[in-house]
């Protein structure tokens, strides 16, 4: 059975009149990878601030390793690293030296510091940048030197806000390779949250979809996927009784693709795509139809995906643990 780390009960947060977190409840395990999607404002930020102990909750309980994180905060600094949306505090720092003050502080003695410098600044495609100061960065390279400091020092949990804002597409798929190879190497734990459905949907082991403070659906991808009476989407390109070029779509299911299919012979079709449903066509349909949905309660993966979860977490690491470093977390520089 694998260890809970995070366990959230009934978590609610309220801004004033406005309901940011309404009644969550989940778990993440050890060396899982937890996104959650969401459209803007439905209270994601304000989750993973809660996580991270920057925010309060109004009521309701968020446990780290089975203990309240408020009553708790050594631990958390000593195990989570977090990484905002924003951060202005290492602006008159370059890559280089914020890289290095980190790792100093995360207990790294002045050689270590300066070899994980090294190797962060490669590994975060940030060579051409080293010696700028982090004002002056694009945001692109704002976003990759926020990702080297967030997993500076191996801390065993990483809370990652938007991780792929603001990157170019080949960054992008850069990020999801690192942090896929991050917790296939070290058994870390991810949490993040994102719009980007479409690349995240290549490492997640589990997806929360949320709206409005509540989650609308939680599962691994192939649970949801089967939740929606296995639908397909269907894409072709035709002619207007005009004759201009147009794209038509449908959703369907698999029991009646053939139909679908058999129907386009009657049509001048130049194209033709059949797929399954995305996480992002999920997203959709879940948002667009959240009024007339129940609300789904988290539960840990049924025990087929339970065993395959084993699985894959024995073949990345063995029977290592990962290593718990006693190191200041990164939310007393911000």
């Amino acid at each position: 059975m694998n260890e809970v780390l995070y366990s959230v009960r009934n978590l609610t947060k309220s801004y004033q009149k406005r309901v940011a977190n309404d009644g969550l409840s989940f778990d993440i395990v050890r060396s899982e990878i937890f996104g959650v999607l969401g459209d803007n404002g439905a209270g994601k930020s304000t989750l993973v601030r809660q996580m991270a102990g920057l925010t309060t909750p109004d009521s309701g309980s968020i446990e780290l390793f089975g203990r309240d994180i408020r009553r708790n905060l050594p631990q958390l600094r000593e195990t989570v690293s977090f990484m905002p949306q924003s951060s202005e505090a290492m602006n008159r720092l370059t890559v280089k030296e914020a890289i290095y003050y980190i790792s100093r502080l995360r207990g790294a003695g002045r050689a270590a510091a300066r070899a994980e410098t090294g190797s962060q600044i490669d590994a975060w495609n940030l060579s051409g940048s080293a010696a700028k100061e982090a004002v002056k960065l694009s945001g692109g390279q704002r976003r990759l030197l926020q990702l080297a400091i967030a997993t500076t020092g191996r801390l065993p949990v990483l809370l990652l806000d938007e991780p792929t804002n603001d990157l170019d597409p080949i960054n992008r798929e850069h990020v999801w390779d690192r942090l896929s190879a991050i917790n296939r190497e070290l058994g870390t734990t991810i949490f993040f949250i994102t719009h980007d459905a479409q690349e995240a949907e290549k490492i997640i082991d589990r997806v929360a979809i949320m709206r409005d403070g509540r989650f609308l659906a939680i599962g691994t991808p192939a649970e949801l996927k089967r939740a929606q009476e296995r639908h397909v989407k269907v894409e072709y390109r035709t002619r207007s009784a005009g004759g201009e070029p147009v794209w038509k779509r449908y959703t369907t299911t698999v029991d009646d693709l053939h139909g679908i299919v058999d129907s386009l012979a009657d049509e001048d079709v130049t194209d033709l795509l059949v797929r399954t449903e995305t996480i992002e066509d999920l997203y959709k349909d879940y948002v667009r139809n959240s009024a007339v949905r129940e609300p789904v309660v988290d539960s840990l993966p049924d025990a087929a995906a339970q065993l395959e979860m084993d699985v894959e977490t024995h073949a990345r690491h063995g029977d290592r643990d990962p290593r718990l470093d006693h190191l200041r977390a990164q939310r007393h520089l911000e």
